[in-house]
């Protein structure tokens, strides 16, 4: 959804949706006991300045006001956001979308990982509110700083077939 239009988003491929678990396992295991939650593709997220909701392949927050009573079937101050890239959203992802993310204030890290080859690119906001690009590749360790993981790409392509 996005200002007043909602647009159809088609079914993933087995490569889109075991990239996506892995990320969410990988998140999820290493978020245990801290106060960052992982989210995957059914949680709306909200940006109430663009007057959009879009559903993340994979989202982290670890705002304490996602965890109130209101925020409970959209969240909006996520620190990370994870894309699976597939060939019809790719463009979208890497453009329109990405600005539209970068008007979240607590958004610190967006990752985008291709499904067709072993290539991460991570854009992390520096002090001077910049996004600076750290590509990462085979036998690459993404670091999430914004949640204080680090995730093996070898590790998020685990029962892919390239």
């Amino acid at each position: 959804y996005l200002a007043g239009e909602v647009f159809a988003m088609s079914g993933g491929t087995d490569a889109h949706y075991t990239i996506l678990g892995n990320a969410y396992t990988g998140l999820r295991a290493a978020l245990s006991g801290k106060p960052c939650r992982a989210f995957v593709s059914g949680m709306k997220l909200r940006i109430e300045r663009a007057d959009a909701v879009f559903y993340p392949d994979v989202f982290v927050t670890c705002d304490a006001r996602d965890r109130q009573p209101e925020a409970s079937l959209a969240k909006q101050h996520p620190a990370l956001i994870i894309e699976v890239l597939s060939d019809s959203t790719a463009a979208f992802d890497r453009g329109r979308k990405f600005e539209l993310y970068q008007q979240i204030d607590t958004l610190q890290e967006y990752l985008l990982i291709e499904q067709d080859r072993k290539h991460a690119d991570l854009f992390r906001k520096n002090s001077e509110g910049l996004w600076v690009l750290h590509p990462a590749g085979e036998g690459d360790v993404v670091r999430l700083e914004s949640v204080g993981v680090e995730l093996a790409l070898d590790g998020l392509y685990e029962d892919v077939e390239l």
